[in-house]
């Protein structure tokens, strides 16, 4: 694994072939594509860095780099969510109810209390992302807040925008807002660069001390 590489594999490369484009629940704006390799070979100058091997940037380094991904994952979700809740607050005011940041949930009505939980979800998920990317900009060890970041961040991307659309009624369902499109797109934000139950793993695995080999 010591010896694992990056190649950078030209489309035009004799070999390489799109076969499709997928259809998904979300993120249409970003391709995802079935591409096979048959005898595709890559010359040795689109190698990407030094041909030596270095236990360092192989395996480990190619799993490191999701500490600097990550983070942005989570900053994503993070988004999404707050333009769902800015869209619901408005929607809702509109429909008469309001939403009181300045008073205690249980005086206000149900929906409010609603809104004013998945405002304080969204605010854990933002200092868990904003702490790991700080983490990672400052070249900072952070392998366990990366995950911690994407496990939160993912988890609460998905249930902010869902619990928008439920507040909102036939509203949020329906394509004459942005609600139903942001539920879909965040689904997929707690899936790739690891899902939710890979984080939660890497998170235990730091936090014991344990080995993937010990912890499963």
């Amino acid at each position: 694994r010591a010896a694992i590489k990056s190649f950078l594999v030209r489309k035009d490369n004799p070999g390489l072939k799109v076969e499709r484009l997928e259809h998904k629940l979300g993120i249409r704006a970003s391709d995802t594509a079935a591409i096979t390799f048959t005898d595709c070979r890559v010359p040795a100058e689109d190698l990407l860095g030094s041909p030596e091997i270095d236990t360092k940037s192989g395996f480990a380094g190619a799993m490191a780099t999701f500490d600097n991904t990550r983070p942005l994952v989570a900053a994503m979700a993070v988004g999404c969510a707050r333009a769902s809740l800015d869209l619901t607050r408005d929607l809702l005011e509109q429909a008469g109810v309001a939403v009181d940041d300045d008073r205690p949930a249980e005086r206000q009505s149900a929906a409010a209390a609603k809104f004013l939980q998945l405002e304080a979800d969204w605010e854990g998920a933002k200092l868990l992302m904003m702490q790991a990317a700080w983490m990672a900009d400052n070249r900072r060890p952070n392998s366990l807040e990366a995950s911690m970041a994407k496990a939160k961040a993912g988890r609460v991307g998905s249930d902010v925008t869902l619990s928008c659309v439920q507040l909102c009624g036939t509203l949020g369902y329906s394509e004459a807002e942005l609600l139903e499109k942001w539920s879909r797109d965040s689904k997929i934000l707690d899936i790739f660069e690891g899902t939710q139950q890979i984080q939660l793993l890497i998170v235990a695995r730091r936090l014991l001390g344990l080995t993937s080999a010990e912890l499963r």
